[in-house]
């Protein structure tokens, strides 16, 4: 019974006061009832290489999960595959050489968009002991992933610069990912030389190859690793997309951050099977700025630039050089979201 204030009578009141109570209780009840939310399966494709630290971590530090993401990190033997997984849609994202990217647009007349940059690529130009210079390599093979995309295309200028021309001093091996490079370079002798990134560059120089010098010292930036999707998946999973490259970033902000130098050398180690030796020169090479992982996976617009120059000149075609032509194949407004959750 109700007083005239319009309260509890004095009994009753216990019963009122119970109620919100009781209520919350409910609500309690019904929200540890209710099915978590499944994470969003993304399939991811790179390749296995010193450069894959901030998918391990991502994976080990709950970096992705924490943004209800379940990423299937899937390994490529070739970019050639793994442009046709991701052409195909057994991919959604890829993480390597961007110029890839370009080709799939250019070429392939495939509609992929570059979301984000990633590092400058590590890349160095081995070759045989017994090859002393650039002229030595005439008449033989240069080992590479594809014959016209990334880093093949850097081979083919570097050695124009030295006045050897592909198909007429020297032949394009293709044999795929940075694993197999190697092995063909230890395999046969005539596999004279081959653009190497980490580890494989150093584990090249400790079998007896050396260093011919960086294509970034002989061609200046270069944007090499990056993120990107196709175009229409991107815009219909924005939101799972800027995850996704928020996670990036904070597993890569975790590896080069001097705290935890001791645990990223460790990851090295047990993923890559390196020697400790190779894991903390790898890690600091990485580090380098111009030479190992951007800050924050910032796309170097200089360096893409570059990208599309060389594409250009080697392949042949017309350089793009407006704003409007380059979005054509960038779009930073994902990352733009992704660096906002980051600081959130």
């Amino acid at each position: 019974m109700n007083n005239d204030r319009g309260g509890c009578d004095p009994v009753p009141i216990l019963r009122c006061l119970a109620l919100p109570g009781a209520l919350l209780l409910g609500f309690w009840a019904l929200a540890a009832a209710a099915p978590a939310a499944e994470p969003i399966l993304l399939h991811v494709n790179t390749f296995r290489s010193a450069r894959s630290l901030p998918f391990y971590v991502a994976a080990d530090r709950g970096f992705f999960a924490k943004r209800g993401l379940n990423v299937v990190l899937e390994f490529t033997e070739s970019s050639e595959r793994q442009r046709s997984g991701l052409a195909d849609g057994s991919t959604d994202i890829v993480d390597s050489a961007v110029d890839n990217a370009v080709a799939m647009i250019d070429v392939a007349k495939v509609d992929v968009v570059v979301v984000s940059g990633g590092d400058s690529g590590t890349n160095e130009f081995y070759v045989q002991d017994s090859v002393r210079d650039f002229a030595d390599l005439r008449g033989h093979a240069i080992v590479v992933d594809a014959t016209n995309t990334a880093y093949a295309l850097q081979a083919r200028k570097i050695l124009l610069q030295h006045g050897l021309k592909d198909g007429a001093d020297y032949t394009l091996n293709p044999v795929g990912n940075g694993t197999r490079r190697l092995q063909a370079l230890h395999a046969d002798k005539n596999n004279a030389g081959a653009i190497l990134n980490l580890p494989f560059s150093l584990e090249a120089e400790a079998s007896g190859l050396h260093s011919l010098g960086r294509p970034t010292d002989m061609l200046g930036p270069y944007q090499a690793g990056g993120n990107y999707a196709r175009r229409a998946w991107a815009r219909d999973n924005a939101g799972a997309l800027e995850n996704y490259l928020a996670g990036f970033v904070e597993a890569l902000r975790w590896s080069l951050d001097p705290q935890n130098h001791a645990a990223a050398v460790a990851i090295l180690v047990e993923k890559l099977k390196l020697p400790q030796d190779m894991a903390e020169k790898s890690l600091t090479l990485m580090s380098e700025p111009g030479f190992g992982f951007a800050h924050d996976a910032a796309l170097d617009l200089a360096g893409f630039k570059n990208v599309l120059a060389l594409r250009a000149e080697v392949e042949g075609g017309k350089t793009p050089e407006t704003s409007a032509e380059l979005q054509r194949y960038i779009d930073l407004s994902y990352y733009d979201h992704a660096m906002k959750l980051v600081k959130e």
